[in-house]
């Protein structure tokens, strides 16, 4: 007996060595022909002692090809996008828009307003500096030539919790860490919303402090000069930071003669005080008075007549800023507005347990955390598999607009190919994909279209690697092209 017991043991052992339960092929009719590719791919050795998942679907049915680790969770990175987009598809609809409106109160005599201004952010990560310039000019046309009263923010609709949970107190200077308001400003049309952009070139002659301008050109955020002009041909060392939990921006190092300048997108301390400064400006471009009007943040009281409002672009065309330019704020914003549609609350709290219900509505059967939406978070976590099956319902809603924003491999073009435009370029095919990178954390998860007809939803997902992240990227483009059939 304990011969037989043994032998069967033996024989399990064999088994499990032979094929690995970490890795499998499954189909109906036949094993795919980049199984055992993907298999050698995963040998490299820049993936040893990384955590590794890999999860292929076919398009067509869901059925599941190729899977390795694919139910181990780990962190998405920006992968994180594709589920806040289709539950933000799903809660809000593709013609859902956001809404900055102007109100006055008190009364107008003899084209003075005597009585208060206030703008009401609705979360537009799109306002730029000039639909504020619309917004003032209409108040204008009414016949205000002059405010005897404050300009007042109102960003009630979301929460006062400008961060999410786990961002690093490092990244709060950058544009892919600034704070979340439902009134913030935008400085450019890659909509960074809550940052403001920074210029600096060399002055004339070594020893001046370099030439500092702003988009938009506003004194509301203080800027500190520190950096010294050097001689052509020395090395620039310029550093352009907000210094942390202050309002004030630094700007340090060497800048030489004749060297490019250096432009760098600024996460401001209070996004709604920042746009109202920039509002306020915009209402003495326009003409009217305001020299005795401060600015202050409160709320839109019921008695307060809408004079003005601006609507953004609706969430189909705001998906191609968001998914292909991987912006982060964007993310964040979809989940407090979810929560806010949907529960009357702009939070986190209220929006994540919505984008969670719409993964799951979506196929993935978990288990999954989600603490943000747009993948900043290394403690969210989700399987591969989940990723995929996510992917093959979505093509049986909203596709269209949803596979328009993903980014497209190989297309130079920045709003076509995104964050895959030096990716994957020449291959026979297409691939549209949402790249993800964090320290130690690279993603790549969307759709690979053969000429001849074949569909097939990919994931892969690597955490906990040291160095760079090139050579991991490499690898995910190689696993791709053995799904086409195009390995070298």
């Amino acid at each position: 007996m304990k011969k037989n017991w043994r032998l069967a043991l033996l024989a399990i052992v064999v088994v499990l060595l032979v094929f690995p339960l970490t890795t499998s092929f499954q189909a109906k009719e036949k094993t795919p022909h980049f199984g055992e590719e993907i298999a050698a791919i995963l040998e490299h050795e820049r993936l040893a002692g990384a955590s590794v998942a890999v999860s292929v679907r076919d398009g067509a049915t869901n059925e599941l090809l190729f899977e390795h680790n694919g139910n181990m969770l780990l962190h998405p990175a920006s992968s994180m996008k594709v589920l806040t987009a289709v539950a933000a598809l799903t809660e809000l609809g593709t013609d859902h828009t956001f809404k900055t409106t102007v109100f006055t109160d008190g009364k107008i005599s003899k084209r003075t307003l005597h009585g208060n201004v206030y703008i009401k952010g609705g979360g537009d990560p799109t306002l730029m500096e000039a639909e504020l310039n619309e917004l003032a000019q209409e108040l204008r046309n009414k016949g205000i030539k002059k405010i005897n009263g404050d300009i007042i923010a109102d960003e009630s609709r979301y929460d006062d919790v400008r961060l999410s949970q786990d961002l690093n107190w490092s990244d709060e200077s950058f544009y892919t860490g600034a704070q979340v308001s439902a009134l913030t400003l935008s400085p450019t049309d890659d909509y960074d919303a809550g940052t403001i952009l920074v210029e600096v070139t060399a002055a004339k002659k070594a020893g001046q402090k370099p030439i500092v301008t702003t988009q938009p050109d506003t004194k509301a955020v203080p800027i500190m000069n520190e950096a010294l002009t050097v001689a052509a041909g020395e090395q620039k060392s310029l550093k352009i930071e907000r210094e942390h939990g202050k309002a004030d921006i630094r700007i340090t190092g060497n800048m030489p003669i004749g060297a490019s300048a250096t432009r760098s997108w600024v996460a401001v301390w209070e996004p709604a005080q920042y746009t109202t400064a920039v509002f306020k400006q915009a209402l003495n471009n326009a003409g009217i008075d305001i020299k005795k009007a401060e600015e202050t943040i409160g709320y839109v009281p019921k008695q307060a007549v809408k004079q003005a409002e601006r609507e953004s672009m609706p969430l189909r065309e705001l998906l191609v800023p968001f998914l292909k330019l991987s912006n982060n704020g964007h993310g964040e914003v979809l989940v407090k507005e979810i929560g806010y549609v949907k529960e009357g609350e702009g939070s986190w709290d209220a929006g994540l347990p919505l984008v969670a219900e719409s993964t799951e509505q979506l196929g993935a059967s978990g288990p999954f955390l989600l603490r943000d939406g747009s993948g900043m978070s290394h403690k969210t976590l989700v399987a591969a598999n989940d990723l995929t099956s996510v992917l093959y319902h979505a093509q049986q809603h909203w596709f269209a607009d949803f596979y328009n924003g993903l980014p497209v491999a190989g297309e130079k073009e920045r709003l076509i190919g995104g964050t895959m435009r030096n990716r994957l370029g020449g291959i026979e095919g297409e691939v549209r994909a949402k790249t993800g990178s964090l320290t130690g954390v690279s993603s790549l998860t969307g759709y690979a279209r053969t000429n001849d007809g074949d569909s097939y939803l990919f994931t892969i997902m690597v955490n906990n690697f040291i160095g760079e992240s090139q050579t991991i990227r490499h690898i995910e483009d190689e696993i791709v092209l053995a799904i086409l059939g195009e390995s070298s």
